[in-house]
């Protein structure tokens, strides 16, 4: 009688423990999806541990596309600092009426508006075609598309990867848009290099990849026609009877998608008037069009920011009821204003940011941005970024910068000025001192909430830290620890108004 019992008891246990096991592995899925880790993200972690950076460099353009219409200037993808970072960086210089041609990329794009004006579309798949034209008569045709974003000079533009985006500058100068790529986001599923997937023209590689022998010879064997020494779009290679059929044309209609005989690029001009449907700008047209129609966004982009404070920090792909769903998500937010600064020193300077909670669909991207503007000769206190690299690129400006790694060691001492970019890993110390003309520029961050810790000000670390630590630490009386510690009631940005004997005291200020 013993043995069945036995028997019965081992069969339940392996029961009881494959439910458990199957239970966790749906719960491990659920979070894996929840949050998108999945396993190409820790493939992307394990890529940040291979950071091995002794010395930082002061990077500028390596390589630029001359369009029709406008200019393309790229940073070398393969260089250690963006290899630790995760992320492809440019930069687009788009003339009047000039349009950048539709494509979408591999990875998730974070765009700021450096100057000028312009529309953006995004194509969110699945969604509907909001705006569209009355019908006036019966079988007469009238168009509709997606919705179209104003943007103009401060924006930051969020675009989810895979989605096909456009940008026409309707403005009388050229629209200057600087572009971070997190190509070692989870909704990469590639590989690390950055692809540009192009629906029109005939547009030059922006990122070409250094590709072996046997990949060149692979690309030569499957290219169907020769002749082209740019990249082409999508469909050059499709068969011409397979496209007229597919989207009920003509052979020759087919022909002209892809391009071949396009030699104007990736941006190209717009001949005649750029008609495209969008709201009307003006209430009675009483004031200026273009002035009431930005007013109108900004009084949306404000109510949108004054919910997404009310929701709780977790709340975003379960449970937005809603407030915000995939379809009129926000794509975009303005750091650029001065009246919207987060942190304000009239005589240093000020910081705007901004990252999931007050920009929801940051969350989805896994990025957060800074926007600061340092006055004549001020400082931002040195600090350290806990959870993210950070990608400086500089719009306006020079100053001096250092960046202290985990040895204690300067690995880079130098001058920053207007575009030139700085990466600096996460945890890596560093401060920043503006020159007699003044620093100012926009920061990119590998994390959807990041988070800064400043070693001077009332925010400080230093602060936190109890008077006996501080004067054990650094073998110094209790007096003298104390005036370290409460000697700056400022927050982030100092302004330069120290005596000269205040400076013998504090070196750092005197850089």
């Amino acid at each position: 009688m013993g043995n069945p019992l036995l028997l019965s008891f081992s069969l339940c246990f392996l029961v009881l423990f494959n439910v458990c096991l199957a239970t966790d592995q749906n719960i491990q899925g659920y979070r894996s999806r929840r949050y998108g880790e999945s396993q190409r993200y820790g493939e992307g972690q394990r890529r940040y541990r291979e950071c091995r950076l002794d010395r930082l460099d002061a990077l500028e353009p390596s390589n630029r596309i001359e369009a029709e219409g406008g200019v393309i200037e790229m940073w070398d993808p393969n260089h250690e600092e963006f290899q630790c970072a995760g992320v492809a960086f440019q930069r687009y210089l788009i003339d009047p009426k000039g349009l950048l041609l539709p494509q979408y990329t591999n990875a998730p794009r974070l765009m700021y508006v450096e100057r000028g004006r312009g529309f953006k579309g995004v194509v969110l798949s699945g969604c509907p075609e909001t705006y569209q034209e009355s019908q006036q008569s019966a079988g007469e045709f009238r168009d509709r598309h997606q919705k179209i974003r104003r943007v103009r000079t401060g924006d930051l533009f969020a675009v989810p990867a895979g989605s096909a985006h456009w940008t026409y500058n309707d403005g009388n100068e050229k629209l200057i848009i600087v572009v971070l790529l997190d190509v070692s986001n989870h909704a990469n599923q590639l590989d690390f290099h950055p692809r540009a997937f192009y629906l029109a023209g005939n547009p030059e590689e922006e990122f070409p990849e250094r590709r072996s022998e046997y990949k060149q010879e692979q690309t030569r064997h499957s290219t169907r026609r020769e002749g082209s020494s740019n990249k082409n779009n999508i469909f050059f290679a499709f068969d011409d009877r397979v496209l007229a059929e597919v989207l009920n044309i003509n052979t020759e209609m087919a022909r002209k998608l892809r391009g071949e005989d396009d030699f104007r690029r990736n941006i190209i001009k717009v001949e005649g008037q750029f008609e495209v449907i969008k709201p009307p700008r003006s209430r009675g047209g009483q004031r200026g069009d273009e002035q009431q129609w930005e007013e109108e966004q900004e009084e949306e982009q404000e109510r949108a920011y004054e919910r997404s404070r009310g929701r709780r920090s977790h709340r975003w792909a379960d449970d937005n009821g809603l407030d915000e769903t995939i379809c009129s998500m926000r794509l975009k937010e303005n750091i650029g204003d001065a009246s919207r600064a987060d942190i304000y020193t009239p005589e240093a300077g000020r910081l705007s940011t901004t990252n999931s909670h007050r920009f929801p669909i940051l969350r989805w991207l896994k990025l957060s941005a800074e926007r600061g503007v340092l006055y004549r000769n001020a400082m931002y206190v040195p600090h350290w970024n806990q959870n993210a690299h950070s990608v400086i690129f500089v719009t306006r400006g020079r100053a001096r910068v250092q960046v202290v790694d985990d040895r204690g060691q300067t690995v880079f001492d130098g001058e920053l000025q207007q575009r030139q970019l700085l990466v600096v890993p996460q945890n890596f110390a560093l401060v920043k001192k503006a020159s007699d003309e003044g620093f100012e520029w926009v920061s990119f961050k590998t994390n959807d909430n990041a988070m800064i810790t400043p070693l001077a000000g009332r925010t400080s670390a230093m602060r936190a830290f109890p008077v006996q630590v501080i004067a054990s630490a650094y073998r110094i009386s209790n007096e003298e620890a104390l005036r370290l510690k409460f000697n700056r009631e400022e927050t982030t940005l100092l302004p330069p108004r120290m005596s000269s004997s205040a400076r013998r005291a504090n070196p750092i200020e005197a850089m």
